[in-house]
Order: C-alpha cells, then sequence, then structure tokens
C-alpha cells in the first residue's frame, strides 16, 4: 500500500524526516529508505485510505490516536506474514524514531512505540569461509587482465580488512596510504577509522594500481579506488556477483557474499587468538555485543573439533 504523492502535508513531513535522519542521526541513504517504507507501512495500516481525502487536521489526529493496541494487531499481523522477527523489530525501531521526530516537531506528546515489548529474535550464528577455502580462491592463477587483477585485489581486500561492501566501493585513492600500510575507511554513521595493511597484501594492491594506471588515464587523488571495464567506479551488485562466482566454485556455503568474507575475517581472528576488543575495532561495530555472535561461532568451531579429538567424545 503506498501513500499517495498528492498527500502533500505527509510527504513534506517524510521529507523533514529524511534531513532528521541524515544530518541528526547521521544514518546511511538505505537505512533511510527503509525506516519512511516502514512509516509508510504502518500507517496504511492504520488508515488504508489515507490520500488527501483526509484533512490536515485528520492526518495529526490519526498519528497522535495511536494506541499500544493498535501497534500489536499491526505486529500481529506481521507475523501472520510469515515476517521474521528480526525484520518486525526494525520496523520498531523505525516507527519509534518516527515518533520521536514527531515529539520534537510538537506534533505528538508520546511515542507509543516505547513502551512496546519487541517479539524475540532467533540470531543465526554467521556463516565464514573455512581458512583452506580462502587459501584456496586467493592462491588459485586469476586471468592477468585488469578485471582478474582487480578481482583478486579486491578479494583479497575483504579478507583483509573485513570492511563492509559499502565501504569498499567508495573507496578512494587518496584512502589508502601505502607506505603507512593503512587504509581509511568512511563506516556507518559516518565514522571513519583505520585498518591496517598487511605486508602480504601490498604488493598486490600496487600491482593493481599500475594495471589500473595503464588502462585509465588521469588517474587523481580523489578518484575511486576501484572501477569496472569501463573506467566507471564498481558497484554492489558487481562485487556481489564476483564473490559468489570466485567463493561459489570451491566452498559449501549457501550465500557466498561479501559480507560472509567479513563475518569470515572476524571469525579467523578470534579463531587465532585475536583480542575481541581489537576486532570491534577493525569492524567498526558501534557496540561490543554486535562482535560477541563470532565468539558463538568459534565455541561451536570448538565443540566440533572437540568431539573429533577427545578420545572420550570418540563414539
Amino acid at each position: 500500500m503506498k501513500i499517495e504523492k498528492g498527500n502533500t502535508f505527509f510527504m513534506e513531513l517524510l521529507d523533514r524526516f529524511k534531513g532528521y535522519l541524515k544530518y541528526e542521526k547521521r544514518y546511511s541513504q538505505n537505512t533511510i529508505e527503509a525506516y519512511c517504507v516502514d512509516v509508510m507501512d504502518f500507517v496504511c495500516f492504520m488508515n488504508p485510505t489515507f490520500t488527501d481525502t483526509l484533512s490536515l487536521l485528520q492526518q495529526i489526529d490519526l498519528m497522535k490516536s495511536v494506541k499500544t493496541q493498535y501497534i500489536r494487531l499491526w505486529m500481529v499481523d506481521m507475523m501472520d506474514k510469515h515476517i521474521l522477527a528480526r525484520t518486525v523489530n526494525r520496523k520498531l525501531a523505525s516507527l519509534s524514531t518516527f515518533y520521536h521526530f514527531l515529539q520534537l516537531e510538537n506534533l505528538v506528546e508520546a511515542n507509543p512505540f516505547k513502551s512496546i515489548i519487541k517479539p524475540k529474535q532467533v540470531v543465526p550464528l554467521p556463516s565464514f569461509f573455512s581458512e583452506k577455502d580462502m587459501d584456496s580462491v586467493l592462491d588459485e592463477d586469476f586471468e592477468n587482465t585488469y578485471e582478474g587483477v582487480r578481482d583478486r585485489t579486491i578479494l583479497e581486500l575483504l579478507y583483509a580488512t573485513g570492511m563492509r561492501v559499502s565501504e569498499l566501493t567508495n573507496l578512494k585513492n587518496k584512502d589508502v596510504s601505502i607506505s603507512e600500510k593503512v587504509v581509511k575507511v568512511l563506516g556507518k554513521g559516518n565514522k571513519e577509522r583505520l585498518i591496517p595493511l598487511t605486508d602480504v597484501f601490498i604488493p598486490i594492491l600496487e600491482d593493481y594500481i599500475e594495471m589500473r594506471n595503464q588502462c585509465f588515464a588521469n588517474i587523481t587523488a580523489n578518484d575511486y579506488l576501484f572501477l569496472t571495464s569501463q573506467g566507471q567506479p564498481i558497484y554492489r551488485k558487481l562485487v556481489y556477483r564476483m564473490v559468489n562466482e570466485y567463493m561459489g566454485k570451491i566452498s559449501v556455503v549457501k550465500k557466498c557474499s561479501p559480507h560472509v568474507i567479513r563475518h569470515t575475517f572476524a571469525t579467523h581472528l578470534l579463531n587465532n587468538g585475536a583480542d575481541i576488543n581489537a576486532i570491534k575495532t577493525l569492524l567498526g561495530h558501534a557496540s561490543l555485543a554486535a562482535t560477541q555472535v563470532y565468539t558463538h561461532t568459534t565455541i561451536e568451531h570448538l565443540k566440533e573439533e572437540y568431539k573429533h579429538a577427545h578420545p572420550r567424545a570418540i563414539k
């Protein structure tokens, strides 16, 4: 259900909400769009005929009239449609943020979403590639073409840094310092962090930059680090397609994506004794809770090793 574009008041309100999310909350564009879709879904659930047939006063009264029982009905409706608890919780967070914004705008007095108990969600353990899988892919012979050298460099960089695909596609030449062996990443909330680059990776990066400069003239510091074969900045789908192509050949992991390599980076560091707080910093997590999921992955790994190795565990 969509709100009519002709509904000037509400669309202007959503525009101001987008500005609040962008400049006050510093959310990414994808998050902003998702929040606005969630808001419109809820408003349409409350009143499926939410169009210009409602006056300005009626629209404001509708937002003020939201009660906890209506919110629970919305939650039940989503559950009946088999929407995952994780998605329901995100939608509740979107609406809670929206109502906080309405409070700042003096349009409502209370935030009815604050008192809602969110449904419990099962947090699946993150998938990750084995060290053998990563070695198999990164040690294979890539084609000595621009695309081949670029693809190897991207795979190596994702595994060496654990950065998000959005962070990778936004990298500029000026963000990489070969002399200092670091890369500057702009993460969620426009927070910058420095990630060290390994001695093994530096020559791979240098080879890529040399070939790229030969293929595309007039490269500047402000240009993007990774380019398509047409000289345009790489994009998310290209990276997803490339990772799936290479990793899908050798891995049993169902979904071969850049984010799985991010999970792999964190899991392998933890398995090899890295401090969890250091991993949190490298990943750019806002809280330690987001990083601690990898400890569960490690425990499961240890259980498997134990069952295969301990004499009393083998039956």
